[in-house]
């Protein structure tokens, strides 16, 4: 059971900062990595309350941006006096590291198992998903690119992410995730397959 007054203060002031970020990581976003963190970290020993806020606030950074925003999701944590009503400093800072190594890029393993839950929470490997919500960051970041450089663009995200060779990283192996990454990439070696999914993402607008 989550503390009440933590998610009463989760639910009103940050959930509702997620309404305003790229159509990828809207509200619908967080709900889902929320509800896929506590699902993987039922079955281990953690603090629930830090798995909970960890994923609440792990995209908040994106109002500086997508480039760092794993950085200031983490320093967001930090600054938030609110936290420290429920959290220790030490619990704090694991949180905010949590944050901070969630990102799928990122070079190192996440420095606890606090970052590793939300790592793999935030990837909910839907394939039709991904590749629409590829799309979309297309469309709302590059709008300059034309039809066929949005579908070369999703394309190469796809393959560097989630491609056999790709960046992507499970931490938890009997995650269903990893059961739904070799059917996303099945679909990414299909080159008529992406095409179709491309095209009838235009078509149902």
């Amino acid at each position: 059971m989550i503390n009440p007054k933590l998610t009463a203060y989760v639910e009103r002031e940050i959930i509702p900062r997620y309404d305003h970020f790229d159509q990828a990581h809207r509200r619908d976003h967080v709900l889902m990595v929320i509800q896929q963190s506590m699902d993987i970290a039922s079955n281990l020993d953690v603090n629930m309350d830090m798995v909970y806020a960890i994923a609440a606030y792990h995209d908040t950074g994106l109002c500086e941006g997508r480039e760092l925003h794993h950085v200031v999701s983490a320093r967001i944590i930090k600054e938030d006096e609110k936290l420290r009503e429920w959290f220790t400093e030490e619990q704090i800072q694991t949180m905010a590291d949590a944050a901070e190594d969630h990102r799928a890029s990122a070079k190192q393993a996440p420095r606890t198992i606090y970052g590793r839950i939300v790592a793999e929470a935030d990837r909910f490997i839907d394939p039709m998903t991904i590749a629409q919500r590829t799309i979309q960051y297309g469309l709302d970041h590059y709008p300059e690119l034309s039809h066929e450089e949005q579908y070369q663009r999703m394309v190469t995200h796809l393959k560097e992410k989630y491609g056999r060779n790709g960046y992507l990283k499970l931490w938890f192996p009997d995650s269903p995730n990893a059961q739904r990454l070799e059917q996303l990439r099945k679909m990414i070696d299909d080159d008529h397959c992406l095409a179709q999914l491309f095209e009838d993402y235009f078509k149902n607008l």
